[in-house]
């Protein structure tokens, strides 16, 4: 898909969160959406984005960029939401700022940044667009806008093809899309946002400069077109120009303890979001240049054996990950990786003892957790598992198959108001809310005289039935598209296989099993 349809795409997601919000009335006031609309809102969006891009979910690089992005919120005086910040999978040189604290960067973009500094930079730039409610406004403005008009253009963008055409014919698209292009007064005050917040992290002030310049050379991936940010943060050489004049008087600034351990840490967090999302060949191709220019090194060779296990390669995952291993002995995701590889190779005990080392290190490591969790699952040591999902499941945030997990030791234990509570709760984070609520039904039935069990399903049913009833109604068509409210599973690929094989009995005949 070229980089101008991925665009439109991701401006159609605030239609659609438009569309799925629009039975709320907006209290908005002269100037921008209530901060109680736009959160709202937000959600809603999360919902769309993540129903149609998969978002990195490996612990380690979702901490990492959570920890940046909120290491650089500190200036902020006041924030109107909790920010939240996710990686797409997707090689697109991109990022944007949804409604409601949003911030989504692609991979490809990050790829892109050889600096955490370049990084931070953007970073500061989205959460200047945020600060200063630049969507809130321009959603405003569109409130007397026709949601039939924005029903045709958000199915005119997501249909695509000959029919597509036809919908944005005659209709408002080319002005509903330019409507939320950042204007340049937005650009600069979310470059003088973003100086204002780069600044006191002690990150190069100058970054942003060079970070644009290399998304500019965007035909650096042999396209030749705009990148997509380009054409929802318009630059030029005014824009570069006052960026100049921002920082040409900084003299470079002494690490705070929070910058230097995110500038240590960068060249990992970027390997494995290479590995992680660029195409297998082509990261395995990087890691070995690599390689050939330093055999030392032991990043390539973590690098190479995420790519392995994406490929179901576990034996020469194993032996990248012992090399990496022995370089960095006590770096945990080579230990979780390794882990998992011999979980996947079938050496059980070897997984047990290299995740045990694991956990002496972190002994609270929600994914090292989880895999040894799912290991005791698949050696039918249910009691076992069970203490670790259930400790999994007070740790926030909470990784949805843990959900899933729980659902599976509670149906072996016989427990089965507990099992279909949780495979609800599984549904229901998933967007299936017709699933959802028929475990939900499920467990308040088994459930009769559990009062706190059917209190916290009648906590967890809230709003569900209205958003059922929008999936029924129109979120979904007949041909198999994804609701405006659907989301993707974010369940790590490698251990797809273990989900269907420990399915209980006892309840593998009413429940759908998701698709893995």
């Amino acid at each position: 898909m070229t980089g101008h349809l991925r665009y439109r795409r991701s401006i159609s997601f605030l239609i659609a969160a438009l569309l799925c919000w629009s039975s709320f009335p907006f209290k908005s006031n002269a100037w921008a959406l209530s901060i109680e609309d736009e959160w709202k809102m937000g959600q809603a969006f999360f919902f769309q984005v993540s129903g149609q891009y998969e978002l990195v979910s490996d612990p380690f690089v979702c901490k990492y960029f959570n920890d940046l992005g909120h290491y650089l919120l500190a200036p902020l005086e006041t924030k109107p939401f909790p920010f939240q910040f996710y990686i797409i999978n997707d090689d697109t040189l991109n990022a944007f700022a949804g409604p409601g604290g949003h911030i989504f960067f692609y991979a490809g973009l990050i790829e892109a940044m050889d600096r955490v500094d370049e990084l931070a930079a953007i970073v500061c730039h989205e959460i200047g667009h945020i600060a200063a409610r630049h969507l809130s406004k321009r959603i405003d403005q569109s409130k007397d806008i026709g949601v039939g008009t924005m029903a045709g253009i958000l199915a005119g963008i997501l249909i695509g093809g000959p029919l597509a055409a036809a919908l944005i014919t005659g209709t408002m698209a080319a002005g509903m899309q330019a409507q939320y292009h950042f204007s340049r007064e937005d650009e600069r005050q979310a470059d003088q946002l973003s100086y204002k917040y780069i600044r006191p992290s002690t990150f190069d002030s100058t970054a942003m400069i060079t970070a644009l310049e290399k998304i500019q050379k965007g035909s650096w991936r042999g396209t030749g077109r705009t990148p997509p940010y380009l054409l929802t943060h318009p630059t030029g050489p005014e824009r570069m120009s006052n960026l100049e004049s921002l920082s040409s008087n900084d003299q470079p600034l002494t690490l705070s303890q929070e910058a230097f351990y995110l500038k240590a840490l960068f060249p990992a967090f970027r390997t494995l979001v290479v590995a992680i999302c660029k195409e297998p060949e082509d990261a395995e191709k990087k890691f070995l240049n690599t390689l050939k220019k330093d055999p030392e090194a032991w990043l390539p060779q973590l690098g190479l054996g995420i790519v392995f296990m994406r490929e179901n390669k576990y034996p020469e995952a194993i032996g990248v990950l012992k090399k990496a291993r022995q370089k960095q002995p006590e770096f945990i995701p080579i230990l979780r990786t390794l882990g998992e590889a011999y979980l996947m190779d079938g050496q059980q005990k070897k997984a047990v003892r290299v995740l045990k080392t694991a956990l002496e290190l972190d002994h609270g490591n929600k994914a090292t957790l989880l895999v040894l969790g799912v290991l005791y699952e698949e050696q039918g040591k249910t009691k076992k598992a069970l203490r670790i999902f259930k400790k999994l499941s007070y740790l926030n945030p909470v990784k949805n198959g843990v959900y899933y997990h729980l659902g599976v030791c509670y149906g072996r234990e016989k427990q089965l108001a507990l099992a279909h509570y949780n495979f609800g709760v599984y549904f229901k984070k998933l967007g299936r809310f017709q699933k959802a609520m028929f475990h939900f039904r499920k467990a308040k039935k088994l459930a009769s005289e559990n009062a706190a069990l059917l209190e916290k399903i009648r906590k967890e049913t809230e709003g569900v039935q209205k958003m059922e009833d929008q999936t029924k109604n129109g979120g979904s068509n007949k041909k198999g598209g994804l609701s405006c409210l659907q989301k993707k599973e974010p369940y790590p690929k490698h251990l797809k296989m273990h989900s269907r094989s420990v399915v209980p009995p006892t309840l593998s005949g009413c429940f759908p099993i998701p698709e893995r």
